[in-house]
């Protein structure tokens, strides 16, 4: 059985986040659920697909999560698709575990 652990991995780079994108939501929700048939973490942002603000909402919105500055998470792939990985630096695979526990089982 896998869990929301899986949608984070630890990399040279840091900490890479596994996320489905729902642009256009009434309210911006992170995490919103895990989605165990991708192995990643589901996020809904306001901003609409255009002119990349949904992927700055993205990273603005992961930023604040996990207390970090916008400048230490960085889109990895996907710019222009709903499946996107993001790299966290400056913090530790088993923070990110602990602060995605609170959410899924505390």
């Amino acid at each position: 059985m896998t869990s929301y652990t899986d949608a984070a991995k630890a990399s040279p780079q840091g900490v890479l986040l596994f996320l489905h994108v729902t642009a256009g939501s009434s309210q911006t929700v992170f995490p919103g659920s895990y989605n165990q048939w991708r192995n990643c973490l589901e996020i809904k942002v306001q901003s609409e697909a255009k002119d990349n603000k949904a992927n700055i909402e993205v990273l603005e919105t992961i930023a604040r999560f996990f207390q970090l500055p916008v400048k230490n998470v960085n889109l990895v792939s996907g710019e222009k698709t709903r499946e996107k990985t993001v790299c966290l630096q400056a913090i530790t695979l088993n923070r990110v575990h602990e602060k995605l526990k609170e959410c899924f089982n505390g």
